[in-house]
């Protein structure tokens, strides 16, 4: 019996190994500030033909989770594969080598392993983290305005000191390759012609939908502003007073109030400036997804479409992410292996919990590599079997300052959230949340009798990954 295990085992290794001519590629488009509305996730505004196309090509997951709902700790741990209270870094200011030069990131491993690592547009946050990790690299472009008048606006601004950003949106009648995600899709169409004989690993960062909504007309022109809703600005029953920002960011361009509620009109166009920016990287999407197939590399590429976390536009009154809630923590997540694999997933969705820190010890198992110990695991086994029971829970971070950090889990149903003094880890205030059928929840049910055994529950699920006890390193440098 002991010597057929053993057997069964050596073949079980076999078929999961590759030899190095036989090595996968992986070509992950990583999308800044996208929600999980797109065409493919049921949205009745959204257009996106071509990552839809994508979703029926592979594996759809409906509860994907980020580890933090802002930009340089969710991609540290996407690219690291540790969460960012083991990395500690919560704030977009301080770059992972200022403090982790030990960690080994994705792409440093991959590249040890003889791949072509490549980073387009952004992948880092920082565009100075780990150049020496990638072969070829392009750094992401500074925000980019085409209209004369705003670009006179801006150098006005300057001047006068009065502002440091310009308008919020942008529809210039030009081509795609005017603004920056359109020439990050051309970077990535030509090193897909460079590397085509090379076994890579390829990151292609697109940069809308996040602020400006800059993009060019014509998408703009796909829409009608007329059909936007204007969201509920009603905040939730009973929220903690810190769980929503005050949404500076948006705040910081020019032409939006800085106090109050923004108009209905504003509302819609801003509204309308990010559909036009997603439809706009879709398009971006579909240019890379066709040179992949002209080269004939489809066959053994696994394509990832990912999200560094979610965004509101309206809901709650609030704009940006910046929070604990459903909406800025559940992204979207398309994951279409290569097209040579005879038992491959297409058409699939599953409603496993996943989470961005999975990617990295997912690829490891993909490429037959050895990598560092994770704080995610591999999800192989769900996009061979979506259906397939996998963890009870997703989890996620947000502080609020060096004094204040917010725990959330998710069981894809509720979401509970403790509010914790960093310190002392005292609980300053609970919330439940039910999400069976929306991102969106109006009543914080912690306390409620009816559902005492609920938040015990997921009390006791959360606890689990992050005790009373839990430190919560801060490895954050301050802001010069």
């Amino acid at each position: 019996m002991k010597r057929i295990l053993a057997l069964l085992c050596v073949a079980f290794f076999a078929s999961n190994t590759f030899s190095q001519e036989e090595k996968p590629n992986v070509l992950i488009f990583y999308v800044d500030d996208l929600r999980a509305e797109l065409g493919c996730y049921g949205s009745e505004t959204a257009i996106t033909p071509n990552i839809d196309k994508l979703a029926a090509d592979g594996v759809q997951f409906n509860k994907a989770y980020v580890q933090q709902a802002i930009c340089a700790p969710s991609r540290m741990s996407t690219l690291t594969g540790l969460r960012p209270e083991t990395l500690g870094i919560y704030s977009i200011f301080t770059p992972l080598r200022k403090v982790h030069k030990e960690v080994v990131s994705m792409p440093q491993l991959f590249k040890q392993n003889g791949y072509k690592t490549v980073s387009i547009g952004k992948v880092y946050h920082h565009s100075i983290d780990d150049k020496k990790e990638w072969t070829n690299y392009f750094a992401k472009e500074p925000n980019s305005y085409v209209k004369p008048e705003n670009i006179a606006l801006i150098n006005r601004l300057k001047k006068e000191g009065t502002y440091k950003k310009g308008p919020a949106f942008e529809d210039a009648d030009v081509e795609d390759e005017a603004y920056k995600d359109g020439r990050v899709s051309k970077y990535a169409i030509e090193t897909l012609h460079k590397i085509k004989d090379d076994k890579f690993l390829m990151f292609v960062g697109l940069s809308k939908p996040h602020l400006p909504f800059n993009a060019p007309k014509k998408y703009w022109d796909l829409h009608d502003k007329s059909k936007f809703k204007i969201p509920s600005r009603t905040k939730p029953e009973g929220m903690y007073r810190l769980a929503l920002s005050k949404w500076g960011e948006l705040k910081g361009y020019h032409g939006i109030p800085k106090k109050g509620d923004l108009d209905d009109e504003l509302t819609r166009t801003l509204i309308h400036g990010y559909h036009a920016s997603v439809s706009f990287i879709d398009a971006q999407v579909g240019k890379i997804m066709q040179t992949l197939e002209a080269l004939d590399l489809r066959k053994n590429t696994m394509v990832i479409f990912m999200s560094d976390h979610g965004y509101k536009i309206g809901e709650y009154g609030a704009w940006c992410k910046h929070s604990n809630v459903e909406i800025d923590v559940r992204v979207p997540l398309i994951i279409s292996r290569e097209t040579n694999y005879k038992k491959r997933k297409t058409g699939k969705t599953s409603d496993a919990l996943v989470e961005n820190v999975d990617i990295f010890p997912t690829l490891v198992e993909f490429c037959g590599l050895e990598g560092p110990k994770p704080d995610g695991k591999s999800i192989l086994p769900v996009i061979n079997k979506p259906n397939k029971n996998w963890d009870k829970i997703a989890t996620s971070v947000y502080a609020r300052g060096k004094k204040i950090m917010g725990v959330t889990a998710t069981d894809g149903k509720w979401r509970y959230t403790e509010w914790r003094n960093s310190v002392t880890n005292e609980i300053l205030q609970a919330e439940l949340y039910e999400h069976k059928n929306s991102l969106l929840s109006f009543v914080n049910l912690s306390g409620n009798k009816k559902y005492k055994k609920t938040e015990a529950r997921m009390k006791m699920l959360l606890e689990k990954q992050f005790p009373r006890d839990t430190p919560f390193l801060q490895n954050d440098k301050p802001r010069k």
